[in-house]
């Protein structure tokens, strides 16, 4: 588990959604004790298997030494409510969070744009998650979708494992930016219809294609 959130952290630094020593991954514990997470205070980059703690739904740190990020609930309560997820990322990466304020539809544009037809918003508060019934709230809003943009903070993904979920962090990043240049330029005026993107959400971005997408983050920045 340690291991595995170090390659998910360092896959998003190098895919460029890092923020100093803020935002997190963590891998659901397989024993069901909590989640294994970055300590706080490092950033994406900067993780080892000796930087990742255990973190447990109240809080407590059972295996690891350091500081545990205050927005553990985000971790803790999304895998509390959705047995599929695997792993989960928050990021604060700039066009995301950008895009979230406008509280625009997310368009697919582009490839990047076809697992996010339904992108829930959380708008119960723009400050850090730092309770459980926050992240109970964030939970419910994230419901069955892929990922949740967080106004006037980040987002957050989920997936059944990290390759996926990181992937959803990379390619909602792209897709927002992509559709904030188009918006830039006077558009966009047209993207894939929904009979579309559903064929393409499998053809595209089916798991192979997401861990190809994965594996070549994890060489790049091992």
């Amino acid at each position: 588990m340690r291991d595995e959130v170090v390659r998910a952290s360092r896959a998003l630094a190098f895919a460029g959604l890092g923020d100093m020593v803020w935002g997190h991954a963590s891998v659901r514990d397989p024993e069901g004790r909590g989640a294994w997470m970055k300590a706080s205070g490092w950033g994406f980059e900067e993780i080892d298997a000796e930087r990742v703690l255990l973190v447990a739904p109240s809080g407590e740190v059972l295996d690891g030494a350091g500081k545990r990020h205050i927005e553990y609930p985000i971790h803790t309560e999304i895998m509390g409510r959705r047995p599929d997820v695997g792993c989960v990322v928050h990021t604060h990466a700039p066009a995301l969070a950008a895009f979230a304020s406008l509280d625009e539809p997310l368009r697919p544009i582009s490839h990047d744009g076809v697992p996010f037809a339904r992108l829930p918003r959380f708008t119960q508060t723009g400050a850090l998650i730092a309770s459980a019934d926050l992240g109970h709230a964030l939970a419910e809003t994230l419901g069955d979708a892929n990922a949740a943009l967080m106004p006037h903070h980040g987002a957050v993904t989920v997936g059944p494992d990290p390759a996926t979920a990181v992937m959803y962090a990379v390619l909602l990043e792209r897709a927002c930016r992509t559709q904030l240049t188009a918006m830039a330029a006077g558009g966009p005026r047209t993207w894939s219809d929904e009979q579309e993107t559903a064929f393409k959400n499998g053809q595209v971005w089916n798991p192979d294609q997401l861990a190809a997408g994965y594996r070549y983050l994890t060489r790049r920045s091992s």
